[in-house]
Formats: structure tokens, C-alpha cells, sequence
């Protein structure tokens, strides 16, 4: 079996409704089994910044898929959920990315694992410390928590623990 961490993020409504029936469709695929979640993040955009806020969360699984077929039952599930790949880093209804799969490094046209900026988002790194803190990134060559240390504290202050009071 494989280890892979996922990235879940999502920021159209209703967002925890479109994180929900991801996570539901990714524990339903009999090659891959949830081990861990994250709690959830509300986030401010980043690269494209004039939409609402994300939510995003990080999942640990064990996956008997490669790498490539992993990605495609990813990108089936954002599929099925409406996403529409209009702006670069714009609004989406669910976005799946593979962060890292084993400890593998791989480049293609279709998948870079590690996610190439994984190590530099917060939103990426502060759900993935919570399940993995002593998580070693390849290519990179630090552990999560070192790289959350390098983080502004602009950057980290713009990743809040998500509560239903903040949606309304």
C-alpha cells in the first residue's frame, strides 16, 4: 500500500457541504482508505485574491492507486462536483491536490509530487502539521514544522480554525 496526503480546499458555496461530499467519495473508493483528517481552515485567497475565502483541510490515506491513477480518481471527483478550471487559482467548488505520495519525487506534465508549493502555503502546511508535524518533505528537504517556522506571521494569521459563526 501506498501513503499519499491530500489537499482539500473549496470556496464556493456551500463550502462544507462540497468538502463533506468529497471526503464521502474519496472513504467510498475501495483503493484508498482515509487514516487521518485535519480539522478545517478558513483561508484568504492567494495568487487570484478578489473571491471569498477558502475552506481547506488535509487527508492522510493509504491507496493501493499509483500516483497517476490517484490524480485521475482525484480530478473525477472534482469533476463530479462541478469544478471548472476558468481562472488560475480562481474560485472551485472542491480542489484535490496530491501534496505527496510515499516519499517519492516525480515530474511530469500532469503530476509533481511534492506539490511544487505546498512548502511555501500555509493553508497547506498549518492543516498538514496538525495530522503530520514531523512529516519529512523530499525535494524540499525539511520537516512541515520547520517549514511552518519559516512562514510569515502574516501568512499564518491568515489560517484560522473554521467555525460555523465565521461562515455567517
Amino acid at each position: 500500500m501506498n501513503q499519499a496526503f491530500i489537499a482539500l480546499g473549496t470556496n464556493i458555496e456551500p463550502r462544507e457541504g462540497y468538502l463533506n461530499q468529497a471526503l464521502e467519495l474519496l472513504a467510498e473508493d475501495k483503493k484508498m482508505e482515509i487514516l487521518n483528517q485535519s480539522s478545517i481552515y478558513q483561508t484568504v485567497p492567494v495568487g487570484y485574491t478578489d473571491q471569498p475565502d477558502f475552506l481547506n483541510m488535509v487527508i492522510e490515506i493509504k491507496t493501493s492507486y499509483m500516483a497517476i491513477d490517484l490524480l485521475n480518481a482525484c480530478q473525477e471527483i472534482e469533476q463530479s462536483l462541478g469544478r471548472k478550471r476558468t481562472i488560475r487559482f480562481g474560485p472551485r467548488t472542491i480542489d484535490l491536490d496530491i501534496l505527496l505520495y510515499n516519499q517519492e519525487n516525480r515530474h511530469s506534465e500532469r503530476l509533481i509530487i511534492p506539490h511544487p508549493r505546498m512548502h511555501e502555503r500555509a493553508f497547506v502546511l498549518t492543516p498538514l502539521e496538525e495530522i503530520s508535524p514531523d512529516l519529512y518533505i523530499p525535494k524540499v528537504g525539511k520537516h512541515v514544522v520547520d517549514l511552518i517556522n519559516e512562514l510569515s506571521a502574516e501568512e499564518i494569521e491568515d489560517v484560522r480554525l473554521y467555525s460555523r459563526s465565521i461562515d455567517k
